[in-house]
Formats: C-alpha cells, sequence, structure tokens
C-alpha cells in the first residue's frame, strides 16, 4: 500500500490550511485505498484572523501544528519527525497558510522565502525523486525549492502567476479542473479555490491531482 504525506499549514483558510480542500484531499486519498499521515511544521503561525470578520485577531498567538491536528482529528505529526524511506509522495493544500507560515509570500512576494522546516521537509521528497502535489496558492513554493524552469499553475491570477515567472518558475495558465504536470520534476499542481466558486468545483481538480500522483509515485 502506498504511503502519502500530507504537510498542513493549520486550520483555516485566512491564516491555515483551506479546511475543503485539505479534508479533499484525504477523502481521495482515502476512496483510493492508501495510507495517509499529516504533517505541519511545529512553528507559531503568522497572525490569527477572525474567520467570521477577516480581521486579524490583535494579541493572539497559535501554534501551526496545534492548529492543523484540528483537521488531522490529532493523527498528526511534526515535519522533523518525516522518515523519507516511508513515503511515497507528499500532497499539500492551499489556503493562505500556504503563503503565510509555509513560507511568506503573502508578505514578500516574489521576495519569499520558505521556512527552514519546510525547506527540509518538501527537500526530502524532492531530492528523492518523489512525487509533489501543490494545490491553490501552494505551488508558488516550487520555484524556490525546484529552481529555475520548474513547472506549475496557480490558475489564471495575473499577479501571482507574474512572481511564479519573476522566481524562475514557468507558469502555466489552468481551469479550476484542470491540472499541471512537470513530468521531470514529479510536480503536480492545480488551482482549486484560486478559481472554484463551490467545494465541487475545488473537488474537480484536487481528484486529478490525486490521481496522478499516485501514478507517479
Amino acid at each position: 500500500m502506498k504511503n502519502i504525506a500530507v504537510l498542513l499549514a493549520g486550520c483555516g483558510v485566512y491564516d491555515g490550511s483551506e479546511i475543503h480542500e485539505a479534508v479533499l484531499t484525504l477523502l481521495t486519498l482515502s476512496q483510493a485505498g492508501v495510507h495517509y499521515q499529516c504533517f505541519a511544521p511545529n512553528i507559531e503561525q503568522m497572525h490569527v484572523v477572525n474567520h467570521l470578520t477577516g480581521e486579524v485577531v490583535q494579541g493572539e498567538r497559535r501554534n501551526v501544528l496545534q492548529e492543523a491536528a484540528r483537521i488531522a482529528r490529532g493523527n498528526i505529526k511534526a515535519t522533523q519527525a518525516l522518515d523519507i524511506d516511508k513515503f511515497d509522495a507528499l500532497i499539500i493544500p492551499g489556503g493562505f497558510g500556504a503563503a503565510k507560515n509555509l513560507c511568506n509570500f503573502a508578505i514578500k512576494g516574489a521576495d519569499c522565502e520558505v521556512a527552514p522546516e519546510v525547506t527540509g521537509f518538501i527537500g526530502a521528497f524532492r531530492d528523492a525523486g518523489k512525487p509533489v502535489g501543490f494545490i491553490c496558492i501552494s505551488p508558488v513554493m516550487i520555484p524556490k525549492l525546484y529552481g529555475a524552469g520548474a513547472q506549475g499553475t496557480i490558475g489564471t491570477d495575473e499577479g501571482t502567476a507574474t512572481a511564479f515567472t519573476a522566481m524562475g518558475g514557468e507558469h502555466h495558465r489552468a481551469c479550476v479542473d484542470e491540472i499541471v504536470v512537470d513530468e521531470k520534476r514529479k510536480i503536480v499542481s492545480t488551482p482549486a479555490y484560486m478559481l472554484a466558486d463551490s467545494i465541487a468545483e475545488a473537488q474537480s481538480g484536487i481528484d486529478k491531482l490525486v490521481h496522478k500522483v499516485l501514478a507517479l509515485a
């Protein structure tokens, strides 16, 4: 049975992992009959957002690993606990946490840096030649992790696509139900809620991404 790692960035679209994208990823993996294990960096998240109002909650602090445990029902490990030999592939749901906690793209754009814990974690899959799926905004990390010419998509948003290109990546426009595959580097990406207007639309691309990652594994 294949064993797939899922990297989470907290809990909640505005300051963590997008919950629909994360759950759809886990559901599709389960339906495919494979085992998965959730991971998250044991770091403080950038800030806390009131998801009812969209406003930042001043003075409140939360931990990315602890928050991500809500989605994983407590079955989650810190990124430093990864044993790369036990996993066949990795999938990373989106949400602003991917651009705030896994990296700082939300603040620095094309000048962003990937968090050290995350660089080491995703880099282990890259260096082992194992496929990685990037969903929604998480593909902005692709050029930083894979270097010049790495292919991916964030959908059709021109500003984000321009930043992707400025970082050295090769961006491909894609619709919500499409995936972009970098066969050489075994990278798969899909826009999901960068374009989706419903959970059903988000599922259409995520389902294809999961199955393509499993095929490459």
